[in-house]
């Protein structure tokens, strides 16, 4: 429908304005699973069986450790030998009330609850995969934390990363994730519109969510221009952060000599260069600046924050993390967000990426899935666009908007 919108003229194919929401998965509230905890529970369990094993041994006077570490073919060897212990002996199985079980007996049922379990705990992490959890009605979904009111008061809930692509206030491509943020969904957006559009976007509008090192550096090579604000966009205009000295924004620095200034006039020279990698494998340079000298320095109350340090703030140093080839493309991406066409483009961004969501949740009153699964999620997804699309259409024809793409500034 998208390629047929721009062949009809009604798509610029130029700029596209990129938001996300998170849409409610047909599963229950209370079906999570949680990586983390099954990981600590099976650990847990792995040292059970260590200790099992070492029992049996000495009570059924076998050997089937060889080493220190207990692994799972030891597990399974002494499976072996309890049944063919059971099968020399003759020993018959009993239960219900009133019956003695045997010490074989209940070494074996042992052994089972044991085996049991760790295999449950190994489905569980598989079906996690790279995600963090999982719902137990819908393996598919991931449970985020979900705006419930106007303070954003909420609760987990298992949801899907609904994302759209909206060009001429129509949704021209859309993608379903299990992120709870934004900032990983950027490259597989643009990576699958461009596969499946008959245009490429030149200019991509979103909002802060979406700014990383990793995602300027695809756009670059990309062939694109970001119009993403900044993180710190709004709160870099406060009095408070304009009057923090231990901000790298508000110290002098020299490019050739690659040192910083403070107010105190001390010198923050290159220490050492740290990487730091992803979870999406993306591997970042930060350099680490270290101050030549902090010893009785008035402004070290203000220039040195946070708490959780256990070492006393006199005896601590000034430090600087920088992210230069970040630094770098922010400043880039500043000034074009700043010009008269990105002031332009933000505009309308807040008014048709997100107006798309509000048609969706308000208008429509779509906030649940009815089906299960990624794959059905994305179809009712397509067809909840198409159906906003056509309805946009109309509405353009009607009123005479048709061939009009963005919004146009108000004059005061």
């Amino acid at each position: 429908m998208s390629n047929t919108l721009f062949e009809l003229g009604e798509v610029s194919g130029e700029t596209v304005f990129i938001d996300g929401t998170k849409i409610e998965a047909s599963a229950n509230k209370y079906t999570f699973v949680w990586k983390k905890a099954v990981t600590k529970n099976q650990e847990k369990l792995l040292v059970k069986l260590a200790d099992f094993v070492a029992e049996c041994e000495q009570l059924y006077d076998i050997k089937i450790v060889y080493g220190n570490t207990i692994k799972m073919k030891y597990v399974k060897k002494l499976r072996k030998k309890l049944y063919a212990l059971k099968e020399s002996e003759n020993v018959v199985f009993v239960h219900g009330i009133g019956k003695r079980k045997t010490p074989l007996q209940k070494s074996i049922e042992t052994l089972e609850g044991y085996l049991s379990r760790f295999k449950e705990y190994n489905q569980k992490i598989h079906i996690c995969g790279k995600r963090n959890s999982y719902s137990k009605t819908d393996h598919d979904a991931i449970f985020m934390r979900m705006k419930e009111d106007a303070m954003g008061n909420g609760q987990l809930k298992p949801a899907y990363n609904l994302q759209h692509g909206v060009d001429s206030e129509y949704i021209t491509w859309l993608t379903i994730g299990p992120q709870p943020t934004d900032t990983t969904t950027l490259i597989p957006f643009l990576k699958d519109a461009e596969a499946h559009l008959k245009f490429k976007y030149t200019n991509i509008t979103a909002d802060a969510g979406y700014e990383s090192e990793e995602n300027y550096l695809f756009l670059e090579g990309n062939g694109q221009l970001s119009y993403i604000k900044p993180t710190n966009y709004e709160i870099s205009k406060t009095r408070k952060y304009r009057n923090n000295i231990g901000k790298i924004e508000n110290m002098e620095y020299d490019e050739k000599a690659d040192v910083y200034t403070c107010r105190n006039n001390q010198k923050l020279t290159v220490d050492h260069i740290s990487h730091s990698k992803s979870k999406t494998g993306y591997v970042s340079e930060k350099t680490i600046y270290k101050c030549e000298n902090c010893e009785s320095c008035s402004y070290k109350k203000e220039c040195i924050k946070g708490n959780n340090c256990k070492t006393p703030l006199e005896e601590r140093t000034k430090t600087l993390q920088v992210a230069k080839t970040f630094l770098k493309y922010r400043r880039e991406d500043l000034e074009r967000i700043l010009s008269e066409e990105g002031i332009l483009f933000r505009t309308n961004r807040s008014i048709q990426a997100e107006g798309s969501f509000g048609d969706l949740k308000q208008d429509m009153q779509f906030r649940r899935y009815l089906s299960k699964g990624t794959v059905n999620v994305l179809a009712e997804s397509t067809l909840l666009a198409m159906a906003r699309n056509i309805n946009k259409l109309h509405n353009k024809i009607q009123t005479g908007k048709t061939g009009t793409h963005l919004f146009p500034m108000k004059s005061a």
